[in-house]
């Protein structure tokens, strides 16, 4: 605050946000470092407006590890016609942009996790001042936001779209709607084990439409998994009445995930063995992982049991695990 008014944004855009047209162009964020004193973060953006309509916000690479929504989003810039448009969209294909380039969840300029910094700071790390100019800027302007997500370099999940359980029926109704119209081979009314300082979490408190993803892992993309994010952006479009034609169905299946008991974690580190396959069907008390000690040989694998009847939604990626590592999650089915 500067007497009282609240400090601006030191993120400058290079295009108008609000002209009509097709504009490409950046969020310029001021950067001194050593190599360049007066250097600054370059964050793509594009914007398309045609007319009176909603606004679409899509955004991509709010960790910077996660890929079908960077390609989908770079994609959809450039090959979107504006004169199948009737309003806006607002295109960010990485948020999280260090962190994108770097290859990394979180950012290596600050450490700060794009998805934990909302509503951010102008005043604060670059992370937060990004988050900040999301939170004032951008998002007051949309109607409907996609942000995609998948598991990074440490987590595989079944492709699915998201929406949340809300105290506002209303809301969590056309967020619902919304997930079914993207028409991801998932979809999941979603229970978040942390939701404190999530994008998530500040667009819902806007009263806005929010779609999430989770398609696929491990620190890269499928062809598979890239076909659904470009559908499901176009999907959701459609549904918004921003772009021209009828929403493209495919066949979703339903996940819920009712408690905490979806999540099971790791107690001990060591080398884990799946039991169970992504979308495989588990019974309460299946043992779905074990974990190897790995100090010696002859010592006996901690064994972790589903809690839920339902399938294996998310596994944990690499081959070693952590204390504290989620190591599966359980999704039930309708």
């Amino acid at each position: 605050m500067l007497n009282g008014t609240p400090r601006p944004s030191p993120i400058t855009p290079t295009i108008n946000l609000d002209k009509p047209g097709v504009q490409h162009g950046f969020l310029r964020l001021p950067y001194s470092r050593d190599d360049s004193a007066w250097g600054s973060v370059m964050i793509p953006i594009a914007v398309l407006r045609n007319g009176n309509g909603p606004t679409a916000l899509l955004t991509g690479g709010n960790h910077g590890d996660e890929y079908e929504g960077p390609i989908a989003l770079f994609d959809l810039a450039r090959t979107l016609d504006i004169d199948r448009i009737s309003g806006t969209v607002i295109i960010v294909p990485a948020m999280n942009y260090p962190a994108f380039c770097a290859g990394t969840r979180t950012s290596p300029i600050d450490k700060g996790n794009m998805n934990r910094s909302y509503p951010g700071r102008p005043d604060g790390t670059v992370t937060q001042k990004i988050a900040d100019f999301f939170t004032r800027e951008l998002l007051p302007r949309a109607d409907i936001v996609l942000d995609f997500h998948s598991g990074g370099k440490t987590l595989d999940f079944v492709p699915f779209a998201a929406a949340h359980i809300l105290p506002d029926k209303e809301q969590e109704a056309r967020g619902f709607a919304a997930v079914e119209a993207f028409s991801a081979p998932w979809s999941m009314r979603m229970l978040e084990i942390d939701a404190v300082g999530m994008y998530d979490t500040t667009v819902e408190e806007m009263g806005k439409v929010f779609v999430t993803t989770e398609l696929g892992g491990g620190g890269t993309a499928r062809a598979e998994t890239i076909a659904i994010a470009k559908r499901g952006a176009a999907n959701l479009l459609r549904h918004a009445g921003i772009l021209a034609g009828a929403v493209e169905r495919q066949v979703t299946r339903w996940l819920d995930m009712p408690s905490g008991d979806c999540f099971s974690f790791a107690e001990d580190g060591g080398l884990i063995e799946t039991m169970v396959d992504l979308g495989d069907p588990v019974s309460v008390g299946q043992v779905i992982a074990r974990i190897y000690p790995i100090g010696r040989t002859g010592t006996e694998p901690t064994e972790l049991r589903s809690k839920l009847d339902g399938i294996l939604a998310a596994r944990h990626f690499p081959g070693l695990v952590k204390a504290g590592d989620c190591v599966a999650v359980i999704g039930t089915v309708d």
